[in-house]
C-alpha cells in the first residue's frame, strides 16, 4: 500500500510507500565510485598552475596564490556555464525570451588531499569550506547583474561529478530559477494565511511527531520529510527563523560543520556510501523578497532513477517511507 501526500509549500504530490512495503538500505544497490589517478588530478596540491587562477584560499601558511599551502581553494569553473563578463542583453526572439549567458561559475576544491571525501572532513575543515561557501554568496551578492545564488555538490559519477577529488561548485544567475521562485511565492502566501513561517512550522510538526528527525545540535536540526522526492532524502534547517545565510556567525557555522559532517557520516555509513546531490536553498539576491523565507539545506542519495511517470506527471514515487529512513539513518553505527 502507498499513500498520496502533498507537501505545503509548492504544492506537489508524491507518492510514498509505507514501512510495511518500504525499502531499506540493504535493497538498493551499492554505488560504484570510479577511482582516478591523483597523478592526473588538476585540483591537487602541487597541479595549481593546471587551473584557472584562484579567486580565493584559505592558506594557514600564509603561502602565496596560486602555489601549494593551501586548504580550501576557489577558482572559477574552466568549462563554466555562465561567464562573468559581460552585459546581459536581454532581448525577444518571436515568442521566445533569451540574453547573453552571463553568471558566474566557481569550484571549490574542499581538500588538497585526492583521497579524502567530503563526509571524511575534520569539523574544522568542513567550517573553512563553508566559511567559503558564504564569502562567495556575499561577493557575488554584490554584483546587481545577479538574482540567485546556488552552492550546490555532486559525489558521484551518478550524482553527476565529472572529477573525483572532493569539490563543490557556486553558480551565479541572472534570474531567480522556476522551482526556487515557486518555493518562495508558496512561503509568503503561507505566510499571508497564517501569519508564520512555513518552514518554521514543519520544523515544529518534526519535534511534535518525532519520527522523522535524524540528528540536531543547539542551532540546526535534521530531518527525512514527511513529503519527500526521493528514498533517504534529507532536510537540514536552522532551527531558529533566518532568511539570510550570508549573515551566519562563526559560531553559527560550526554549529552547522558539525551537524553535516555527523548527517553525511551517517548517510555514508548507512546506505554504503551512496553518491549524493546536495545544494543550498538561500533566498534571491538583489531582489524584493520578505523575511517569510528560510534558507535550508536538501541532501539526496541518488538510490534510485526518475523515470517517465515522474517525467510525465511531476510526480515522485517515493519506495522508503521518511520515518523508516530516518530511523535507519538516526539508528546506524556512526562514529565521527
Amino acid at each position: 500500500m502507498s499513500e498520496l501526500r502533498r507537501e505545503p509549500i509548492v504544492g506537489r504530490w508524491v507518492i510514498v510507500h509505507t514501512p510495511k512495503d518500504s525499502l531499506g538500505p540493504k535493497d538498493f544497490p551499492p554505488a560504484e565510485h570510479v577511482q582516478h589517478q591523483a597523478a592526473i588530478c588538476q585540483f591537487c596540491s602541487g597541479k595549481e598552475h593546471q587551473t584557472p587562477g584562484e579567486i580565493e584560499a584559505v592558506r594557514l601558511d600564509g603561502s602565496a596564490p596560486n602555489t601549494p599551502g593551501w586548504t580550501v581553494r576557489v577558482i572559477p569553473n574552466k568549462f563554466p556555464a555562465l561567464r562573468i563578463e559581460g552585459d546581459l542583453n536581454k532581448r525577444g526572439i518571436g515568442i521566445f525570451d533569451m540574453s547573453n549567458g552571463v553568471g558566474a561559475h566557481e569550484v571549490v576544491v574542499e581538500t588538497p588531499d585526492h583521497g579524502k571525501q567530503f563526509a571524511d572532513l575534520s569539523v574544522e575543515e568542513m567550517l573553512e569550506v563553508l566559511s567559503k561557501y558564504q564569502s562567495r554568496y556575499v561577493s557575488l551578492a554584490g554584483d546587481q547583474r545577479f538574482k540567485y545564488i546556488l552552492i550546490f555538490k555532486n559525489f558521484g559519477e551518478s550524482a553527476g561529478a565529472t572529477v573525483e577529488h572532493t569539490h563543490s561548485q557556486v553558480i551565479a544567475l541572472p534570474m531567480i530559477p522556476k522551482y526556487v521562485r515557486e518555493e518562495i511565492e508558496g512561503a509568503k502566501q503561507y505566510h499571508n494565511y497564517r501569519g508564520r513561517c512555513v518552514f518554521c512550522d514543519i520544523i515544529h510538526q518534526e519535534y511534535q511527531e518525532k519520527e522523522r528527525i535524524v540528528t540536531e545540535n543547539a542551532e540546526f536540526i535534521a530531518f527525512c520529510p514527511y513529503v519527500p522526492r526521493y528514498a533517504f532524502e534529507t532536510w537540514l534547517f536552522p532551527k531558529r527563523h533566518n532568511s539570510d545565510f550570508g549573515q551566519l556567525s562563526r559560531e553559527d557555522l560550526s554549529h552547522l560543520a558539525k551537524i553535516l559532517k555527523e548527517l553525511l557520516g551517517r548517510i555514508k555509513t548507512c546506505l554504503a556510501n551512496p553518491s549524493y546531490n546536495f545544494f543550498l536553498h538561500l533566498a534571491p539576491v538583489n531582489f524584493e523578497t520578505d523575511e517569510s523565507y528560510h534558507w535550508h539545506i536538501e541532501i539526496i542519495p541518488k538510490l534510485t532513477e526518475v523515470a517517465g511517470f515522474e517525467w510525465g506527471t511531476g510526480f515522485y514515487i517515493v519506495p522508503t517511507d521518511p520515518g523508516l529512513a530516518a530511523r535507519h539513518l538516526k539508528t546506524v553505527n556512526y562514529t565521527a
